[in-house]
């Protein structure tokens, strides 16, 4: 029932899905207010609103151009259940800005396919990485996807390999000529973040423990998935296939490395991940795996939402 009404693109599930999205950003912040947690202004609230829109928009928007999935609304579904495993993404802005620019340059690596304009590419995604990086520092780490692009499409052009170089310097540049005019502190922040804190101990209850077990079993499910039938993808696909599995590797990493830790920063994995969830849905001819895949994701996702409130 479930995957017969996302199996189609309609304003009808991006409504729905919008609605779902809007829910659960709410409920959450009154449960920050009920507790007596600090929230954050309807300004500020109706920024975040529109971040989180923008990145459901372009998530649809690189798997549509790109050919990614089929004409279907589950990457958007994906995207959101994986974002309501961790509710705590909704109050951390850094993360969600630093994300929104990781998903502009996710559109220009996998675009990179087309040998379209390839330099102004390569040089537009690092800049939007260095960009995410200034949110959060080891995003940075994205940058090896842009050298991994480059090899799986335009190595043999020495002047791309410079591109990202050149984007580090232009964004370096022009943040601390920002930090020393408006505020110093800035660069303080970003030298701060350098830190690396491999340690899991950050839990305040078992449900937020009990949210990234499932979302590991999970994860780790599609992407091997992904991985072992990736030969059986379309040719063209394939490159683009294994940016989302590298994609996620890194974006792993980065949660692995980050000094002040917490379940929210996953979000950097949920994009590939919503990609590799899709396609083993799509890719299955079994109507009830289909089925199962979903409830157990939609159950899951909804459980350990409430439960983390």
């Amino acid at each position: 029932m479930i995957t017969s009404i996302f199996k189609k693109s309609s304003i009808v599930n991006y409504t729905l899905v919008f609605l779902l999205l809007l829910a659960a950003f709410f409920v959450y912040q009154n449960s920050l207010l009920s507790q007596s947690n600090p929230v954050i202004g309807s300004s500020a609230n109706a920024l975040l609103i529109i971040l989180l829109l923008v990145c459901f928009f372009l998530v649809n928007f690189i798997v549509k151009k790109n050919g990614l999935t089929k004409n279907s609304s589950y990457a958007i579904l994906f995207f959101l259940l994986y974002l309501m495993l961790f509710p705590s993404v909704f109050s951390h802005s850094n993360l969600l800005f630093a994300n929104f620019f990781l998903l502009l340059a996710m559109r220009r690596l996998i675009s990179l396919q087309t040998l379209k304009a390839p330099k102004e590419k390569i040089f537009d995604a690092s800049m939007w990485i260095f960009i995410a990086s200034l949110f959060h520092f080891w995003c940075i780490l994205f940058v090896l996807l842009v050298y991994i692009s480059i090899i799986f499409h335009v190595s043999r052009d020495y002047r791309n390999w410079l591109l990202p170089f050149v984007a580090f310097v232009a964004t370096a540049v022009v943040f601390l000529l920002a930090a020393l005019l408006i505020d110093v502190s800035w660069i303080s922040h970003i030298i701060k973040q350098t830190r690396m804190n491999f340690e899991l101990d950050y839990f305040t209850n078992n449900f937020q423990n009990a949210a990234l077990s499932f979302y590991v079993v999970a994860a780790l499910y599609f992407w091997l998935s992904m991985v072992f039938t990736l030969t059986n993808r379309p040719l063209i696909l394939q490159a683009s296939y294994k940016k989302m599995v590298l994609g996620f590797v890194i974006g792993s990493v980065v949660f692995l490395l980050s000094p002040e830790k917490n379940n929210a920063m996953l979000l950097f994995t949920f994009f590939p991940l919503a990609v590799m969830t899709t396609n083993n849905i799509e890719y299955s001819q079994n109507k009830m795996y289909q089925e199962i895949v979903l409830l157990l994701l939609t159950t899951g996702s909804f459980i350990a939402f409430f439960a983390q409130l």
